[in-house]
């Protein structure tokens, strides 16, 4: 299971408040041979003709030193 990050309990706490219900904490992806986990699955109903409105949020706080790193190592994540 992966870390959490430093603010996950605030952005899951904003996104319940803001309508969103949690599905999945982390949201699991299978892709062939691997698994690779991102923090958060989230939906909420959008109107009844219309349907659920669905999110998968990763959580990135840039904490380190040099916020360029910061930025490296999470769009490497996100390429992933």
């Amino acid at each position: 299971m992966p870390a959490k990050d430093k603010y996950h309990q605030h952005i899951k706490n904003a996104l319940i408040k803001d309508g969103w219900t949690i599905t999945h904490d982390p949201y699991m992806i299978d892709y062939e041979e691997i698994t690779v986990y991102a923090d958060l699955g989230a939906e909420r109903l959008i109107a009844a003709e219309r349907g659920v409105e669905k999110i998968v949020v990763e959580i990135k706080s840039f904490l380190k030193r040099s916020l360029v790193q910061d930025l490296k190592e999470a769009l490497g994540q996100y390429e992933l």
